[in-house]
Parts: C-alpha cells; structure tokens; sequence
C-alpha cells in the first residue's frame, strides 16, 4: 500500500455544514443551542455550534462559556455525564397530573426512583449558564444551552471488497446512511464510471495507511476531487486488497461496528480475504486461530462461545459458502468461530437483481448494527 494517507477533511466554519457533515458520515457529534436568554449575552437566542471528540464549528461567542460548553459536549459524547432517559421536569409533572391523574403517582416515582445512566443514543440535555465571575465573562445576564447530541452509539464502518454490479448498487443505497465506506478493488476501470474526469484516469488512488483513522480522513477542500460519491464513500485502487484487513479491524472493540463485504470477481481472492479477516479478528481478540490452541479452546469453552467479532460476510452461492467454510475447518478455525462467516451475505428476501441483492446486504448490515 501506498505509505501517504489522506489528508484530514477541512473543519467546517457554519454549524449546518458541520450538522451535515458528521450526520452523514455518522461521526458522533453534539448541537448546542442557546435556547433561552436573559439580560446581556454575547451572542442571540438559537445561535448554535457543532462540537465533536476533536473538532469544533462555528461559535456561541466564545470566552468561558464557549470552553465550558464544548467541555460539556465532550463529557456527554464520552458518556462521562449521568442522564436518564425519562427525566421529567416540575413543569411536566404538574402538567402530567392535569391530564392524566389515574398514572401520575408511577410516572413520579419512575422518573425519581430510576437511577441515572449514560444514554449510549440521541439524547438532549440542557444546561444553564450565569454569565458573571464565575465564567470570567461580565455580560450580566445568563442564557440556557441544549446540548442535542448524535451518534454516540458506536459508527458504523463497511469495508467493501470488489467494485462489480452487486457493490455498485450497495453504494447507492450506503451513499444515503450515515457510514464511512471504504471501497477496495484492484481494477482501476471498476472505478472509471464515477470519475469527474475521465481523461485522468488514475493508476493508482490515495490511500490510508491507517484505516483505524478512516473517519477522520478525507481529501482535503484544495485537493481536486477525483470521483462523484458522497464523501463517506472512498474508493481505493489496490494490487493487495488483503492489506487493508488489519487496519481496519484492529481498532474494532475501541471504535465501533465493523462489517467486511467481501464479493470480489475472484473466488480464490474472496477466500483469502474470508481467512484474513478471521485471522485480524481473532488476533484483536488477543486469539490464535488454530484449534490446537489452548488459548482458543478455553475462551470457547468458558462460557464465551461467541468471540466478538466483526461482521464477515461474503457473496457466495450454498455450494460455495460450503466449500469455503470446509476449507477453513481443515486448515484448523474453530467451528464455532467458522460459524459466526455469514455465507451467503445477505437477508434471504428473494430477488437476483444486483440492486435486490444489494438492498437484501443492507437491510442485513442494519440489523445487525441496531441489534447491537
């Protein structure tokens, strides 16, 4: 692989366009919102910024409620700040008695007696905010913060395999989640239909030499965009598409769920890659991957007879996804771990369209990542 890695995606300056940005790359990030505002303050009611793990766009005036804001945006995205998921206010309770007096005594005593918890979903939280010595600020007044954050649940990353019919079509449905995609092929004229200028076919795309980064970088606004897909979406141009099995499964237990798709043109090249993945898988796991091993044989039998594992799934007809998984047990992967494959890929909807399969991969790849 190429050892440059792309350039990291310029921080957005408006809020909408970071908001746009971090939804569709399914990036967590948090909205905060001046939703009330008293006396003086240094900027109006429903100004807004964005606030990510890294990164932040636009301003609520900066100062000591700026950096006490993003400090609290950062707590709430690390779920280092306690909510609870019914949390009713006075205003609420008093309301809920006017309207619905035969449950208001379980709606008070569900909401008070429910420990808090971190909120791993979309959540809101508010804060309040005195803009005097305490702040370093000498406005006067005070003003109210929602804190509207997304995404806090882990990303979802797809690496593909293999630019032919059925992937090109999964790529239309992915150009509308919100996901990081890398797209990987050996064939440079796979990619030829989505260049923006076809007189500059390239040998070879920009790669990551770090895909556990992978949502992090993009081209750069000054470098010429060389495909039309959204953002989220990276194609990569590579002799050794096993390469990029590590990278991107190393990271797995620290930044979320991972899907590999293999379904290349190459039947011995979807093998290698099937057999890649369950080795990056079980070595993230701290495995070995023969059968022989003591380590892998007590981790199975101690009650954790489901390693974590990325999802692997590859297109594959019954006979083939028989021959493969036969192959594995013979080289020495534990049947229990051969098992977690998913061969064919795909929910069984019916439909051999590329665009059927297709949708039948992703409504597949979303169950498994709201299931979890």
């Amino acid at each position: 692989m190429n050892n440059s890695s792309l350039p990291p995606m310029p921080i957005p300056v408006r809020w909408y366009d970071g908001l746009a940005q971090y939804q569709q790359q399914g990036s967590a990030h948090v909205l905060a919102t001046i939703v009330a505002v008293n006396g003086s303050a240094p900027r109006a009611l429903q100004a807004k910024m964005v606030i990510t793990h890294d990164n932040c766009c636009d301003t609520l005036g900066g100062g000591g409620l700026e950096h006490d804001v993003v400090m609290t945006a950062r707590q709430l995205l690390n779920g280092e700040i306690d909510t609870t998921i019914l949390k009713a206010s006075k205003r609420d309770k008093s309301v809920n008695k006017n309207t619905d007096n035969d449950n208001d005594n379980d709606k008070d005593n569900d909401s008070e007696s429910t420990p808090s918890k971190v909120v791993r979903r979309d959540a809101v939280y508010t804060k309040h905010y005195p803009l005097g010595a305490k702040l370093a600020q000498c406005c006067g007044g005070s003003v109210t913060v929602m804190f509207e954050y997304f995404n806090v649940t882990p990303p979802m990353s797809i690496l593909v395999f293999g630019a032919g019919h059925v992937a090109a079509a999964l790529m239309t449905i992915l150009a509308e989640l919100p996901c990081q995609v890398d797209w990987v092929d050996s064939r440079p004229e796979m990619f030829e239909r989505y260049l923006l200028d076809k007189s500059n076919l390239p040998n070879k795309s920009i790669q990551t030499e770090d895909l556990s980064q992978g949502l992090e970088t993009q081209p750069s606004s000054n470098q010429p965009k060389l495909y039309n897909l959204p953002a989220h979406i990276r194609p990569h141009i590579d002799d050794d598409p096993v390469d990029f099995i590590r990278p991107f499964i190393e990271p797995f237990k620290q930044s979320g769920q991972r899907f590999i798709l293999v379904m290349t043109h190459d039947h011995s090249l979807d093998f290698e890659l099937v057999r890649a993945a369950l080795d990056a898988a079980l070595e993230a796991n701290g495995l070995a991957t023969s059968l022989d091993n003591d380590d892998l044989d007590n981790d199975l039998d101690n009650g954790r007879s489901k390693v974590s594992m990325p999802y692997i799934g590859c297109i594959a007809s019954a006979t083939k996804a028989e021959r493969f998984k036969s192959r594995l047990l013979q080289r020495g992967y534990d049947k229990q771990i051969v098992e977690q494959l998913t061969m064919p890929i795909g929910l069984p909807i019916g439909g051999k369209e590329p665009m059927a399969v297709a949708v039948s991969i992703a409504a597949q790849i979303l169950q498994h990542y709201h299931q979890k």
